[in-house]
């Protein structure tokens, strides 16, 4: 049965990919943005579609339309674009989660939140479960993100005790694929486009930090299966690769795919990079049936392609 579904920063990176998931299922979807990180060009190709509608709206004030789901990703994910206003990306997480609340308990319909690996902070536990409470640092410059969406999950679970509302919330690890911007400071297009440019690649610290990576189909299609799961799944539910690479690692398939020249630079660390992030997937597993099923080399080459595209046009 096709469903009306809106999805807020539905033209960003993310969010494109579950609009055009969605619409190959036969739904309408309602993609809502306010192009501070998402752009036109990522759902242009889109506005064909007698079924898909593109919104320019700020989730930070109230929306009233009618759907019968709800899935709410509005916020810059990358710290180049959450630190640059970090007030506006705390409310954002904040008033946007209210605000779709108070839409999905208006209109009695599931509500979806994308929330982050960031809640872990920087995790003291290894892999992490959903059941650890994280290490964030309350406040520091990453905190905008991390406490904002802390407080979206609070919000998603209070709701649901307050008001039977029906709550996904899924916790996003490093994912990555074609549209991801490409100066949003995040590892796998920062090294990319270096090295297609020919530019040092350049590592924060000694590289052996680590990081999981999950294709975007791979995480829309976790995202739309716990939508889709009984009132009682509510998640949290981290979705995510659980293998894990080290910097050095990700930098030397990059290097070898593109076949560049660009030599590896080492810099400092940042103040609270996590030095390990991989999620434990068991949950997901048992209530979704979802693993990730890209490896990384053939999600890197689709990656690189795109880039490719978008450089050769800039």
């Amino acid at each position: 049965m096709s469903s009306r579904v809106l999805i807020t920063g539905g033209a960003g990176f993310i969010g494109s990919h579950l609009s055009e998931r969605l619409l190959d299922e036969g739904h309408e979807v309602i993609c809502v943005d306010n192009f501070f990180t998402g752009s036109r060009r990522n759902v242009e190709h889109l506005f064909g579609n007698p079924r898909f509608e593109l919104l320019r709206h700020d989730v930070t004030f109230p929306l009233y339309v009618e759907v019968d789901q709800i899935y709410n990703l509005a916020c810059p994910a990358s710290p180049v674009h959450y630190q640059h206003d970090p007030v506006q990306t705390t409310k954002t997480s904040v008033m946007g989660a209210i605000n779709m609340l108070g839409l999905a308990k208006r209109l009695r319909v599931p509500i979806l939140q994308a929330s982050t690996s960031e809640v872990y902070g920087d995790p003291a536990v290894h892999p992490q479960t959903e059941d650890y409470w994280g290490n964030v640092n309350p406040i520091g410059t990453r905190s905008c993100y991390d406490e904002g969406k802390r407080a979206a999950e609070t919000l998603f679970f209070d709701y649901r005790r307050q008001h039977d509302l029906s709550i996904k919330v899924i916790r996003i690890f490093n994912t990555y694929g074609p549209r991801m911007h490409p100066n949003d400071g995040r590892v796998v297009s920062n090294f990319i486009v270096q090295a297609l440019r020919g530019e040092p690649i350049t590592i924060y610290g000694d590289g052996s930090q680590t990081r999981s990576f999950c294709f975007v189909d791979d995480l829309v299609d976790g995202m739309v299966r716990l939508m889709n799961t009984d009132h009682e799944v509510t998640g949290p539910v981290n979705v995510g690769n659980p293998g894990e690479f080290t910097m050095l690692e990700l930098a030397n398939a990059v290097l070898e795919i593109t076949g560049s020249s660009s030599e590896i630079e080492h810099r400092p660390l940042p103040q609270d990079d996590p030095k390990q992030r991989q999620p434990n997937i068991d949950l997901a597993r048992r209530e979704l049936g979802w693993e990730p099923t890209v490896a990384l080399r053939p999600g890197l080459e689709r990656t690189i392609e795109y880039f490719r595209g978008v450089l050769a046009t800039a």
